[in-house]
């Protein structure tokens, strides 16, 4: 029997990266699946990817009105959701001595504040016994130079979650946070460097992993899809770490 027969799950930032990972998993596991992303060739051929359950919309995770006007798009094709993983994000670096106010709204505008708006927008359409997921990161422990603002922002995330948690279980919607650790994902071939330097930076970040290698979407994806399964149910406001051991040395 597969966990998410006759499930409707939304993924944002479905288009690629773990949010693909996820996505193709619950359709694997028998859901129907939402996707959004900004781009929409991207969004094309991830849905492509997923098969034939998938529905792809184009939203911007930082546009509060894109995240009302998803609602009212699954709303009017009568769609009622199961479990939401809120995977959008950016993650873009600078130290406290080159950042700048554009670079905090982009980065809070993204992961926060888009996030948090989105779920309001969601919540009428969230099923009785629904969770959510919100994507955070490790950095939100470990204080790696440059990213201060991001770091900040995936904090927020965790702190959320954990209020929102308390606010929606009288409603029977659970919320938790997934935080990976570093992730194979093509966030890292958007940071502004050529292949050199970032091969580099890939095997300073991989010399702190305890494992010894980065984490794979997939690996991520599990997490995820466990967290909102029935066998989960008495995870509830809580935050699981999957970093290969990093934030315990």
């Amino acid at each position: 029997m597969k966990r998410y027969a006759d499930k409707t799950v939304l993924v944002t930032g479905g288009n690629s990266g773990i949010g693909l990972a996820a996505a193709k998993a619950y359709a694997a596991e028998g859901a129907r699946v939402i996707i959004t992303g900004r781009d929409a060739t991207a969004l094309k051929q991830a849905a492509d990817a997923i098969g034939p359950t998938a529905l792809a919309l184009r939203s911007d995770a930082a546009s509060l009105a894109d995240g009302k006007a998803l609602a009212h798009e699954l709303t009017g094709r009568g769609l009622r959701l199961d479990a939401v993983f809120i995977n959008a994000g950016i993650a873009k670096f600078a130290s406290l001595e080159n950042a700048d106010e554009t670079l905090w709204n982009q980065i809070f505008d993204t992961n926060v504040k888009g996030p948090y708006f989105q779920l309001q927008a969601l919540l009428p359409l969230l099923n009785q016994g629904a969770a959510i997921v919100i994507n955070g990161s490790i950095n939100a422990h470990i204080g790696m130079p440059d990213t201060s603002i991001y770091a900040a922002s995936k904090a927020a995330l965790v702190s959320m979650a954990r209020t929102l948690s308390a606010e929606l279980l009288p409603r029977g919607v659970r919320v938790n946070v997934v935080s990976p650790g570093p992730v194979s994902t093509p966030i890292y071939n958007k940071l502004g460097v050529d292949a050199a330097a970032l091969d580099a930076v890939a095997g300073q970040i991989q010399a702190q992993i305890p494992l010894g290698r980065f984490g794979t979407p997939e690996e991520i994806a599990s997490t995820v899809l466990h967290l909102t399964a029935r066998e989960s149910a008495f995870i509830v406001g809580t935050e699981v770490i999957v970093d290969g051991g990093m934030s315990q040395l």
